[in-house]
């Protein structure tokens, strides 16, 4: 088997990262800050800066900006209508930071998607109104999945952009708790979680159980394909 040259974009955790080398694969992660494996397989730079450029054969872009491009985000974006003054701001924040961040949000996803690669995967949660507008026209409805299809106890749904792949497949589903319960109480940790410096990261965190998958079925997708071009 040829290996795969493979990029992990906005990922420091180095999850999605491994599951592919596993495989077998030519795999680099990148993203503005450093590793948190301290890997010299990954590349501290913006994504936007050339790396797409460098002839991948997967691009897997695991947790870009999209905190102004959610629907959760939209009511510090805009009041009633589109673009409106929003009804209330974050504290210490005014409507022109708002802004800047949708902006990057955008830029970042929509450079992904075009880029010069024939399979990608970007993970975003489903997009608000103002974020769809910008949004290419080829651009599909995300499949949301859930870790506990992957055999992790947890609640996160997670959106998957996909051009040139195939939906993930269920691997490990677990039974869901019954609703309250103490088992259902720690399922739903990841919403739960304190304010605190470190809550957005913890958050973005990837599953192994999903990231495995996803080097399975992605990877060996991949491979097939390559290997009857």
């Amino acid at each position: 088997m040829k290996p795969l040259r493979i990029l992990i974009g906005c990922e420091t955790s180095g999850i999605a990262r491994r599951a592919f080398a596993e495989r077998g694969h030519d795999v680099w992660s990148c993203d503005i800050e450093a590793a948190e494996d301290g890997s010299n397989r990954h590349i501290r730079c913006d994504i936007r800066d050339g790396i797409l450029l460098e002839g991948w054969d997967l691009l897997a872009v695991m947790h870009p900006p999209c905190t102004r491009l959610c629907r959760s985000g939209r009511r510090w974006m805009s009041g009633p209508g589109k673009w409106s003054p929003p009804k209330q701001l974050p504290k210490g924040r005014s409507w022109d930071d708002m802004r800047a961040e949708f902006e990057e949000g955008v830029s970042v996803f929509t450079v992904c998607w075009a880029a010069q690669i024939p399979r990608v995967a970007i993970e975003n949660p489903e997009m608000n109104d103002l974020a769809r507008d910008r949004m290419p026209a080829d651009l599909p409805s995300p499949q949301m999945v859930q870790p506990f299809w992957f055999g992790e106890p947890a609640y996160k749904a997670t959106g998957w952009y996909l051009r040139g792949l195939p939906q993930l497949v269920a691997t490990q589903p677990l039974p869901e708790p019954d609703r309250g319960s103490e088992d259902w109480k720690r399922w739903n940790r990841i919403h739960r979680m304190p304010p605190s410096a470190e809550r957005a990261r913890l958050r973005s965190r990837s599953f192994p159980g999903m990231m495995n998958a996803a080097a399975d079925q992605w990877g060996g997708w991949a491979v097939e394909q390559e290997a009857t071009a």
